[in-house]
């Protein structure tokens, strides 16, 4: 009896839960905030780490670019953000996948204003999410 009584107190003690990570939404956002923050400052690295190697996105303008045409425009100093101010974020994840759609309101290093609408891909490799596809319109 003594043994049973001492396993219940056992048992029955709280234990602490264990340590949690972000949720894929808070994970995929968090992305898209390191993605604005790499191209605010040029941090062509970042952004290396967050576009995969067949990133394929489409631009406001119908144009297809890749990862290393951005890079490349990054690197030039073509393409830089001034500010960003996101709008609500809505992620659907499905496994290994991860949509994300959105909106923002950004500034060119140059002043000019624009609001988007996007939706982005990001597929987990090896652990890790990575964008594949982006599509971008303009607001009018």
């Amino acid at each position: 009896m003594l043994v049973l009584a001492w396993a219940g107190t056992t048992f029955a003690q709280v234990q602490p839960a264990p340590a949690r990570g972000p949720s894929t939404a808070e994970a995929i956002q968090q992305l898209e905030h390191n993605w604005a923050d790499a191209l605010k400052t040029g941090d062509t690295a970042k952004l290396g780490q967050i576009l995969a190697e067949d990133w394929v996105g489409i631009g406001s303008n119908g144009k297809r670019g890749t990862k290393q045409a951005m890079l490349a425009d990054m690197k030039s100093g073509k393409m830089k953000l001034g500010a960003i101010e996101f709008g609500p974020m809505d992620v659907k994840e499905l496994d290994d996948v991860a949509v994300v759609q959105g909106s923002d309101i950004e500034k060119s290093a140059a002043g000019k204003d624009s609001q988007s609408v996007w939706m982005d891909v990001f597929v987990k490799r090896a652990g890790k999410w990575v964008a594949v596809r982006s599509q971008t319109a303009k607001v009018k």
